[in-house]
């Protein structure tokens, strides 16, 4: 009897039964299931310990979310299969933000922990020590390239007292070294450092990481932060997770999925360039890295800051509703720092060149290239990767579609026959005749950067001509005079920066099918004359003629920040997000139909379709006696808007939506995507 009295003694005051998260994406199983937790594995079954438990006749991982005394289900409970690790990675804060980002997208628990806790590397865990290393106090920085910045030492200071400040900061072009955004960035992370509390940023891209890296570790030398990106391979990621888990670091920079990183008395969120896409996650539920980060600051009390070159609608309705405090230069400083951007093909150009001024590289393009290289490198921002993306009819301008699958029709290199760019069909020999007019000659509808590069390479013969782009893309160019070709996204960092860039066929980022294409089109224009010099010459070519457009003009004025506002009327006028919620749901035409009929929509829902989706092509055929030939194709969509403050009402009509049909098993599935940013 002594003894058993010692070894219950010894136990933890831990709850015979565990709440567990099963992994499963059904919307009907949503919730927490309860355990028996054996004597054997009572120790290691810890809130946030992944399990193996028996669910439905298999087999199948969880996550403990809680130890309860007494059970809340009546019957006799399975017991747990086994204790995964007794690590306890999903910790009560992180469990949160998974439910109100599940919540905020109409998605499951599941979805989105299968995002947010990387899967399990058992060296990872033997390797780590588990107590952090000591080490020593960072002293706070000055405010660095937040001086240049009137509200810019202020927000560093109510960082440094330990509040939470949100702000929308419209970063300076020109700046390099010490002086560019990563170094702000840096020294906004060790000012939350230095106050003790954690912090935590994320960029687009890999590229980008790799800058912030080299400028946190300037600051507080190697150690002292860990970056978690995706090309990392599953033991090296594991192992920062951990160290960020275990406490070994409090600063965290990564891509998309450190969004969710367990950072201990988190101070800071932080993310660049809120417009690009790569934020945005393209698995269920589809959420965006500012609005989890912006659900964790409000339930951590962490600061907030998005920055960027430009500015996306999102954060300008944050900016209007007072939620963000804008954080800019003043005119005078910015002026100064901003680019000189003129448009090929105005003024005195068309009376000067001629047909030249409207050519794929105008001459005023080829002057100021030819300035540029005295004394540096030239970019070259190019809206197409290949050779010659894109080919239409010679006569009518038809865009040529291939036969056999409708896809577009390109020109892979010098000399070489035309080709799908979907299916691979080569398109030889007088095999083109154009369906509209007859004619059998084709001309390019877009140049890609390898032509580019062809051209500028003859023109100026001697200079190196580097390429940047999907599949090869450079991270940095020195200071001696090149020319640079790149796609958006893929432009390298100059040394010193570039003497000149020049933006072609403008007309092919404003053409963009999405709603956002003015915007997207300066995001991509500004990302790039950004890394010029101060005031040097950006020219912007292929712009339409004899309309003004404000994607331009806010590029030559250098104000993001009013086209933002511009747009955002407008869509406040024609009741399109963001102004209000959008959800868009796909299936076939019988299932939307079916699912209309069962939703509890919001009263002030309004409902449009289900139409047939613009891309759907003809129903697959299958053979007789397949088991899915009764399953209609999912071809259709339907929209569903609210306005905004009626998100929760939406999202939890989805939600019952989604359980109900989940629950019947309904062969013909219903696909739910809150804020389907791709569909305007």
């Amino acid at each position: 009897m002594g003894d058993d009295n010692d070894e219950t003694r010894q136990r933890p005051a831990r709850g015979p039964v565990a709440a567990v998260v099963v992994e499963t994406p059904l919307a009907h199983l949503d919730r927490v299931f309860e355990y028996a937790v054996p004597d054997a594995l009572d120790a290691d079954a810890v809130p946030g310990a992944r399990v193996r438990v028996r669910f439905s006749g298999r087999e199948l991982d969880g996550f403990v979310v809680e130890r309860r005394e007494q059970p809340q289900h009546d019957g006799r409970l399975t017991p747990l299969r086994r204790v995964v690790s007794a690590e306890p990675v999903l910790t009560p804060e992180v469990l949160a933000l998974c439910r109100a980002v599940a919540d905020r997208y109409a998605g499951t628990l599941s979805d989105v922990l299968r995002l947010a806790v990387p899967k399990r590397h058992a060296t990872a865990e033997r390797n780590l020590a588990m107590e952090a290393p000591l080490v020593e106090e960072v002293a706070a920085p000055g405010p660095g390239p937040w001086a240049a910045y009137p509200a810019g030492p202020a927000w560093l200071r109510r960082v440094a007292s330990g509040e939470g400040p949100a702000a929308a900061w419209a970063a300076l072009p020109g700046r390099t070294g010490d002086a560019d955004w990563p170094a702000a960035l840096a020294v906004a992370a060790v000012t939350a450092l230095a106050a003790g509390r954690g912090a935590l940023v994320v960029v687009p891209d890999h590229r980008d990481v790799d800058r912030l890296d080299a400028a946190l570790t300037a600051l507080l030398g190697k150690g002292r932060h860990v970056r978690l990106t995706a090309d990392q391979g599953p033991q090296a990621r594991y192992t920062a997770w951990l160290k960020v888990l275990r406490g070994h670091a409090k600063v965290v920079i990564g891509t998309r999925a450190a969004a969710f990183a367990p950072v201990h008395d988190l101070g800071l969120v932080a993310w660049w360039d809120d417009g690009d896409d790569l934020l945005a996650e393209p698995r269920a539920p589809y959420h965006h890295v500012g609005v989890v980060l912006g659900l964790r600051a409000a339930a951590t009390g962490a600061a907030l800051l998005t920055g960027g070159f430009g500015r996306s609608l999102r954060v300008q309705v944050e900016v209007e509703a007072g939620a963000l405090v804008p954080v800019e230069a003043d005119a005078a400083v910015l002026r100064a720092a901003a680019p000189r951007v003129t448009i090929a093909g105005e003024g005195l150009d068309e009376e000067r060149d001629g047909p030249a001024a409207r050519a794929h590289i105008p001459s005023r393009a080829w002057r100021v290239a030819k300035d540029a290289l005295v004394d540096g490198p030239v970019l070259v921002q190019v809206p197409r990767r290949g050779y010659l993306p894109s080919l239409s009819c010679a006569e009518c301008r038809t865009p040529v579609r291939c036969a056999r699958c409708q896809g577009p029709v390109a020109l892979g290199a010098s000399g070489t026959a035309p080709a799908c760019r979907w299916c691979g069909l080569v398109l030889a020999g007088h095999g083109f005749e154009c369906d509209h007019c007859g004619s059998r000659r084709l001309r390019s509808s877009i140049t890609g950067a390898k032509r580019t590069a062809e051209e500028i390479g003859r023109a100026f013969p001697g200079f190196p001509v580097h390429t940047s782009g999907s599949g090869e893309v450079l991270a940095a160019v020195g200071r001696e005079p090149s020319l640079v070709i790149a796609t958006p996204g893929a432009e390298p960092v100059a040394e010193g920066g570039y003497t000149g860039v020049l933006i072609l066929d403008a007309w092919a980022s404003l053409d963009l099918p999405t709603l956002d294409a003015p915007l997207e089109a300066l995001r991509r224009w500004m990302a790039a004359a950004a890394l010029a010099r101060e005031g040097r010459a950006v020219v912007l070519s292929g712009a339409p003629e004899a309309v003004a457009l404000p994607a331009v003009e806010a590029l030559v004025r250098w104000d993001p920040a009013w086209l933002a506002a511009r747009e955002l009327a407008e869509r406040r006028e024609l009741g399109l997000p963001p102004a209000v919620r959008v959800a868009q749901l796909t299936g076939s035409r019988r299932a939307l139909e079916e699912a209309l009929g069962q939703a509890d929509l919001p009263a002030a829902a309004q409902v449009l379709g289900p139409v047939r989706l613009a891309n759907a092509g003809a129903p697959p055929r299958r053979p007789p006696g397949d088991g899915e030939s009764e399953r209609a194709p999912a071809d259709h969509h339907v929209l569903a808007r609210v306005p905004a403050s009626e998100t929760q009402s939406l999202t939890r009509a989805l939600l019952a939506l989604k359980a109900f049909r989940s629950a019947r098993k309904e062969t013909d599935v219903v696909a739910v995507r809150v804020d389907p940013l791709d569909m305007f």
